[in-house]
């Protein structure tokens, strides 16, 4: 194991990508030292689902789990990252070489990683309902995806989510692993404690395992 941890998350900031129909994040200052306050204080505004982010069951299932029950050891441990060729979705066929396990935590690093800081693009790669299908059936802990959302624009959004979610499946969207080579890797992702909420921002970062 090494000491040098790669930072996956997305800069949090004006102007940055959103979801279409979401508000913008909003960061303005409530006091400044520039202007003669003695602190300075920022007030922000952002959804649950902003930049790097988790999705709880409750974000799509009426009775799911709340982002604040997620047990931290589902995001902190190994996680494999798989790199995908595909530039339309994740498909099960190339899923199938890997012999995934159960309780394994997945990234996902496609074209999506090298788009983050431009307009927003409904065309990103996703995960395909039979690929959704094969994690739950598997039973992996964790899946992860470079996009701002695991299910197509135009394609089983809710499908896709509910797949994974009723099977025990946690979610993160919105990662950037443009620096990160597939391998095997050290994961530490902790979203916000949010009480009773659907999902929270996230900071996750990894380092490479020794082979």
């Amino acid at each position: 194991m090494t000491n040098d941890w790669i930072d996956i998350s997305l800069d949090i900031k004006n102007g940055m990508l959103t979801w279409p129909g979401d508000p913008e994040f909003s960061l303005k200052a409530l006091h400044s030292i520039d202007n003669g306050d003695m602190l300075n204080l920022s007030h922000i505004s952002m959804t649950s689902h902003t930049g790097t982010h988790m999705d709880a069951p409750l974000h799509w299932l009426r009775d799911g789990k709340s982002i604040d029950e997620m047990p931290i050891s589902v995001t902190a441990g190994p996680a494999l990252v798989i790199e995908v060729q595909d530039k339309e979705s994740i498909k099960a066929a190339e899923l199938e070489p890997y012999g995934l396990k159960k309780g394994q935590r997945i990234l996902f690093k496609t074209c999506n990683s090298t788009n983050h800081t431009k307009k927003f693009t409904e065309d990103y790669v996703y995960i395909s309902v039979e690929a959704a299908r094969l994690l739950a059936q598997t039973g992996v802990l964790m899946a992860g995806i470079d996009a701002l959302s695991i299910g197509g624009f135009h394609a089983d959004g809710q499908l896709i989510h509910t797949t994974l979610l009723e099977a025990g499946v946690w979610i993160i969207e919105g990662l950037d692993l443009s620096a990160v080579s597939p391998g095997q890797y050290e994961l530490m992702c902790l979203p916000l404690k949010l009480i009773g909420c659907d999902g929270a921002p996230s900071r996750a970062v990894l380092r490479k395992l020794a082979v």
